[in-house]
């Protein structure tokens, strides 16, 4: 029997993700701060709730992907929130990239009511949502995963329990610092390649199949040459990531210099006005031959 799901925030990510467990058969209740992204999934059967606590009334499971830990806090800890409504019994899934701190926090706050919930951050972009064919990393009690893995294998392809709450973000700022320095590779290979007089499209084609291989490399480079940066993943939320890694990091006393290079350099892009572009954008620094200067 389909179970009736609730879900909040439509964005580049969310809609797909959203649109699937629709397709699936599920009855869908939905709720965004713009109404108006939900006007497609309302088409298509949705429902609308007024408010996430509205949402939790009549959902025991639900999911989540906003932008930044205070949206986080706001859907789940303000006035209107979920925590304040949700039903004995309820399971919450937050697939925000968030801090491991506050997913703690939720989840024990989720307990006191009765409930469970799960912080499940995603990687793949705008992309990995459309395909579903996201990666998806769980945190939180193994008994609400399991309840919780076949809607999630409706929106992904590799969903991994991580551990306890927490475990998930802390999985994902792993990703995070990964694409990080990976993105710094890719943009000055990119950039050497131009400076040599190469054709960039040749060299993409030998150096992705070999030892350098990167989703980015495959999936980013193509943008990056047609100077095209619209938003798989904007920069200012990658910025929002990378400043949660770093601090994480900081609690944990380690160095992370690729970090913080990556970090340094993405917000200079959004001082040049570039936060809504995509995280590609970075290799605009490199064409205008901006690195470094601030």
């Amino acid at each position: 029997m389909s179970q009736r799901i609730g879900f909040i925030g439509l964005g580049v990510m969310g809609h797909s993700m959203a649109g699937h467990l629709l397709a699936a058969g599920h009855p869908l209740v939905v709720f965004t701060r713009t109404r108006e992204k939900a006007a497609e999934l309302l088409q298509g059967g949705a429902e609308w709730a007024a408010s996430p606590a509205a949402l939790a009334e009549q959902c025991t499971r639900v999911f989540t992907i906003v932008g930044f830990p205070e949206d986080v806090q706001q859907v789940y800890q303000g006035p209107e929130g979920l925590l304040k409504t949700m039903q004995p019994g309820s399971i919450l899934v937050d697939m925000t990239t968030s801090r491991p701190d506050l997913a703690v926090q939720i989840a024990q706050q989720a307990a006191q009511r009765g409930g469970q919930s799960l912080d499940a951050p995603v990687s793949g972009g705008d992309r990995g949502a459309r395909e579903a064919s996201l990666s998806v990393m769980v945190g939180g009690p193994r008994e609400a995963y399991e309840q919780i893995l076949p809607m999630l294998k409706l929106m992904g392809q590799r969903i991994v329990y991580q551990g306890p709450a927490g475990s998930g973000q802390h999985c994902k700022m792993c990703n995070q610092i990964a694409i990080a320095s990976n993105m710094l590779g890719v943009c000055e290979a990119l950039a050497y390649a131009c400076h040599a007089g190469l054709e960039p499209e040749t060299v993409l084609q030998s150096i992705s199949a070999g030892a350098a291989g990167s989703w980015a490399l495959n999936h980013l480079v193509p943008r990056m040459l047609a100077d095209d940066f619209e938003p798989g993943f904007f920069v200012k939320h990658f910025i929002k990531d990378m400043a949660i890694a770093a601090d994480s990091a900081n609690k944990l006393s380690l160095d992370t210099p690729g970090l913080e290079l990556a970090l340094r350099l993405y917000r200079q892009l959004a001082d040049q006005g570039f936060q809504d572009d995509g995280t590609q954008a970075l290799f605009r620094l490199y064409q205008s031959g901006a690195v470094g200067r601030s």
